[in-house]
């Protein structure tokens, strides 16, 4: 298998992963060219790989998980490539649009604060809610 065929599989899974999660947000990325599609679908997959473990994958250590997932990106940065498609992807579009890891490393923690609340008030919210901004 040629490494460019391992990317465009990386991409292909990302718009799997956005297109089974998002009906409609598939739909309406579906107007930009091919290029900016793979860029946006490969963020939203990663998005929702973190989304999920927090949010659906109660009978895991989602701790754990969060942690793998923080590490598959740091290691991507390292090596260039993840065994992980979805973290490839994510990896290539990281390094195309120059994204720097400390914005992902603040979504990261984001997710894990949901890891143990589910409500914010005060300075909690705020840290919760700039890393989404």
């Amino acid at each position: 298998m040629s490494y460019n065929l391992y990317k465009q599989v990386s991409f292909d899974i990302s718009g799997l992963v956005t297109k089974t999660y998002s009906t409609s947000f598939s739909l309406a990325i579906k107007v930009f060219d091919r290029e900016t599609k793979e860029a946006i679908t490969s963020v939203y997959g990663f998005v929702r790989l973190a989304d999920e473990i927090a949010d659906s994958f109660h009978d895991f250590n989602k701790k754990e998980l969060m942690d793998e997932i923080r590490n598959d990106v740091t290691k991507a940065g390292r090596n260039k490539i993840s065994l992980n498609p979805v973290i490839h992807s994510f990896h290539l579009t990281v390094e195309k649009y120059k994204i720097p890891l400390y914005l992902i490393n603040d979504f990261l923690d984001s997710m894990e604060m949901d890891l143990t609340n589910d409500h914010y008030e005060g300075a909690d919210y705020d840290k919760y809610v700039l890393r989404f901004c």
